[in-house]
């Protein structure tokens, strides 16, 4: 795989970003704010940690991950566009009639491991999978993105305690926190706090990171090669919208189209971001 400088990745997100709001209006659907928040998560997981590419998705020692709320599946497909998995032309039929890329992440969509959608699922699969890699004394590690409004299902608790109990060292479970859910607030819609004294009572490992810092996420997820025998869980501190100004931190935009002017509005957030991204990457190379 190659690597990336933190600058490199940044503007990647911001691409990113544009591409996940240009294919949700284009479907006149789409989960937008869990998307961009959890934009810089999927960035560099798959440009920067994940051992799978197009070439080994069939390779048993592949790592594995599972987007447990697969609602944001619109992120996940632009960033396994740009990874290759697929043209970028084909999510053009997004949510269209007779189209493989639905709203949901489908195994009909190359690189992706299972379909999810339904909360609380992606932790006991994800569970699974790792206790399968230590029954093989397989080297692949499995990875799971949870939303935190997900945490409100008991399944993810049964596969909490499994999961230390068999201590699989090989999972990562990482947690969109961005604090906002469909119909408003966790703590005033159910509650799951406080989230990181609950899994480490479960004999998790855990850490706190900004969700949308690059150079941050990159340190953490590096970092857990090994664990002393305890899953993973990352409290990824997230904005709801991220990236775009009226977008962020508004329940209403959980799910959501922009307007054609909203459109262009963010547009021209997203495109003034790049811009000064690409200037000051400009700089540092020209320094170097």
């Amino acid at each position: 795989m190659k690597k990336h400088t933190d600058p490199e990745l940044q503007i990647k997100s911001v691409l990113y970003r544009m591409n996940i709001l240009k294919y949700i209006k284009m479907a006149n659907a789409g989960h937008t704010g869990g998307s961009l928040s959890c934009t810089d998560i999927l960035n560099v997981l798959y440009n920067d940690i994940l051992n799978v590419s197009p070439k080994t998705i069939s390779d048993n020692n592949r790592d594995r991950y599972i987007q447990s709320k697969g609602h944001s599946v619109e992120a996940l497909y632009v960033v396994l566009a740009d990874k290759g998995f697929f043209p970028e032309s084909d999510l053009e039929s997004l949510c269209k009639n007779q189209s493989k890329y639905v709203g949901h992440p489908t195994r009909k969509v190359n690189g992706i491991e299972f379909n999810t959608g339904a909360l609380g699922h992606g932790l006991p699969i994800s569970a699974g999978i790792a206790l399968a890699a230590k029954m093989d004394n397989a080297p692949y590690k499995v990875y799971t993105l949870l939303g935190d409004g997900e945490l409100a299902e008991g399944s993810n608790w049964e596969a909490a305690m499994m999961a230390a109990h068999y201590k699989l060292d090989n999972l990562v479970a990482i947690l969109d926190h961005n604090s906002l859910q469909i119909t408003g607030l966790n703590r005033e819609v159910c509650s799951p706090y406080p989230i990181d004294e609950k899994f480490k009572a479960f004999g998790w490992e855990v850490k706190e990171v900004d969700g949308n810092d690059i150079q941050q996420l990159r340190k953490v997820l590096a970092d857990n090669s090994k664990k002393g025998g305890k899953p993973s869980f990352i409290i990824a501190n997230t904005t709801k919208g991220k990236g775009v100004s009226f977008m962020e931190n508004e329940k209403k935009w959980h799910h959501g189209v922009p307007s054609d002017e909203q459109y262009d509005l963010a547009f021209k957030e997203l495109n003034s971001e790049l811009v000064n991204l690409l200037n000051n990457n400009t700089k540092v190379t020209n320094t170097n």
